[in-house]
């Protein structure tokens, strides 16, 4: 009873929400293709439970190799910038012209030049994943402890030392932080990717459900990639703490 006591303290507006949804379809006896029962769509993810499974892997395995790419580029584009001057005043007008492109526009165009498959989904994420990454490892390699680089100087830390022993891993936090940003939106744009040119995975599903008004089928994709990019906060932030706690 103590467990149920606190999973009723923990989701009870998700559970009223759900009942206040149940109530309103079955009173106003609302035509299941405008919006279906909590029930029919919850059968619909039990009945089906591959279908959800395999695309949710796909969706999840595409969107972690494009978080992955382009965090890595952000953050080695970001020392590039900071190691020189030239380098820096070429490409942060770039990164900032370049974010400032919605990932709308630029699903069609990467489309063309890599092909309408999973190679140009990852391409997408990676983009999306890209200016954040780059942002804060920028910030992160200028964001030393007080006294420190004074302390190297003192030393005769050579510049190789310098950058492997303090600005790396000053700049471990910020990426962190980048990375608990950019693992829910790259599952996002995963999604999105896949809605606007996919022939499978999460955003796949949700448009063929749409296409043809089965809405308890295209209400269950929602969920279940609300849970997903959920999950993958989670476990981001988890890896942050974790990496914090390390730093600290």
């Amino acid at each position: 009873m103590t467990r149920v006591r606190g999973f009723l303290a923990r989701n009870w507006a998700i559970l009223g929400l759900l009942v206040a949804w149940h109530l309103w379809v079955t009173l106003a006896d609302v035509n299941s293709i405008v919006m279906p029962s909590p029930a029919l769509v919850a059968q619909d993810i039990i009945g089906n439970p591959k279908l959800y499974l395999v695309n949710a892997a796909q969706t999840l395995a595409t969107a972690f190799a494009g978080v992955v790419i382009g965090v890595f580029l952000g953050a080695l584009v970001a020392l590039l910038a900071y190691s020189s001057r030239l380098l820096s005043g070429m490409l942060t007008p770039l990164g900032l012209i370049f974010s400032s492109v919605p990932i709308v526009a630029l699903i069609p165009i990467l489309a063309r030049l890599l092909g309408y498959d999973i190679s140009t989904v990852v391409a997408i994420v990676a983009v999306s994943a890209f200016f954040p990454t780059f942002v804060f490892a920028g910030a992160g390699l200028r964001d030393l402890p007080r006294g420190s680089d004074d302390l190297f100087g003192v030393m005769g830390a050579s510049p190789m030392r310098r950058l492997r022993h303090l600005v790396l891993p000053a700049a471990v936090p910020k990426v962190m932080i980048a990375l608990r940003l950019t693992v829910p939106e790259g599952v996002l744009a995963a999604i999105l990717a896949e809605f606007l040119m996919g022939r499978s995975g999460l955003g796949y599903i949700f448009r063929e459900a749409t296409g043809r008004f089965a809405m308890e089928r295209a209400l269950a994709t929602s969920l279940v990639i609300t849970l997903a990019a959920i999950f993958c906060f989670f476990l981001a932030q988890k890896a942050e703490r974790a990496v914090r706690a390390r730093w600290s």
